[in-house]
């Protein structure tokens, strides 16, 4: 009996040496880099999506961003994650300027990258990226303009968290476009603290009692605007939109307090750059232009579609 087990165990290690080459195969691994800062909880939804398709693709992913949102950071991480030699990048362009180098670095190496959210499809294919996956900004920014304009706006206040990233000025820019007026003054740089943009927009609307909207550039400043015009009573008095989704934002539109919401759908952002990424280096399979991701439009006639999705799906 035992002369027979000898005799299995063999067989088993060299059957399992033998076929060893035949079953491993290479485990691909992205890494999604990102401009915004650990407190903007609005990338929780692409950083779900990454999982989901990492999972679904069987590959791994990481997540990656400066803490604060300092985009000389977000350049040394590029940096650090192309030396890591991962199989592939997945980055935003929040500073062309700033992350040129870098990105290209990273491309001249032989590593694809796509990018996504931020800059634009000329900026991806100056780089030398693969495809870029987003929504243009500028026209975002245009149609919601148009909407607005429906509603006889005339003047509006751009709440702008971010206006270091030049696609936060290109909506808001968009905006003014689609109304037909100058931006002019009607962009704040409104930082990202809670308390100093509640006190920012109180004090632009103190000060220009005749502006008609508020478009706020995401939950990090949609919020504290809603805590704004609830405190100074304009809330439901002045038209206000905003980008992206959130349970807050949500609720503000079932109550008509803010009229749409725009929505990048940044689930697709990052589900579809980890898919577009494994296949292309499993199969060489790309296709063909890139990816927009939006505009889409929430609105009190189909917001029950998707409340219950924000912060993970939508």
């Amino acid at each position: 009996m035992k002369k027979i087990l000898s005799i299995l165990a063999v067989g088993l290690v060299a059957f399992a040496t033998f076929a060893a080459p035949a079953f491993a195969e290479k485990h691909e691994r992205f890494v999604l880099i990102s401009h915004a800062p650990d407190s903007d909880s609005w990338w929780n939804t692409i950083k779900n999506a990454i999982q989901v398709a990492g999972k679904q693709m069987n590959v791994t992913v990481e997540y990656r961003n400066p803490a604060t949102g300092d985009l000389a950071d977000m350049a040394r991480i590029v940096e650090q994650t192309a030396a890591s030699n991962p199989t592939g990048i997945i980055v935003t362009i929040a500073d062309f300027d700033v992350l040129e180098g870098p990105i290209r670095a990273a491309i001249d190496k032989g590593i694809p990258v796509i990018t996504i959210n931020s800059g634009n499809s000329e900026q991806s294919e100056e780089l030398g990226a693969l495809m870029y996956i987003g929504q243009p900004e500028y026209n975002a920014g245009l149609e919601a303009g148009k909407r607005a304009k429906k509603a006889d706006v005339k003047s509006f206040l751009c709440v702008n968290h971010f206006i270091t990233n030049p696609v936060s000025v290109e909506r808001c820019q968009g905006f003014a476009d689609g109304l037909g007026v100058p931006l002019g003054n009607q962009m704040i740089d409104s930082g990202q603290d809670p308390a100093e943009i509640k006190n920012k927009v109180l004090a632009y609307l103190s000060a220009n009692p005749e502006t008609d909207a508020i478009l706020s550039l995401g939950p990090t400043s949609a919020h504290p605007a809603l805590a704004a015009i609830d405190e100074n009573g304009m809330a439901g008095e002045i038209y206000m939109a905003t980008y992206d989704l959130s349970d807050e934002i949500a609720v503000a539109v079932k109550k008509g307090t803010i009229a749409f919401a725009i929505d990048q759908q940044p689930y697709l952002q990052g589900y579809m750059a980890v898919v577009v990424l494994t296949n292309y280096a499993r199969y060489g399979v790309l296709q063909s232009g890139d990816i927009k991701s939006g505009p889409g439009f929430i609105t009190k006639d189909n917001i029950a579609l998707v409340e219950k999705y924000a912060g993970k799906y939508r």
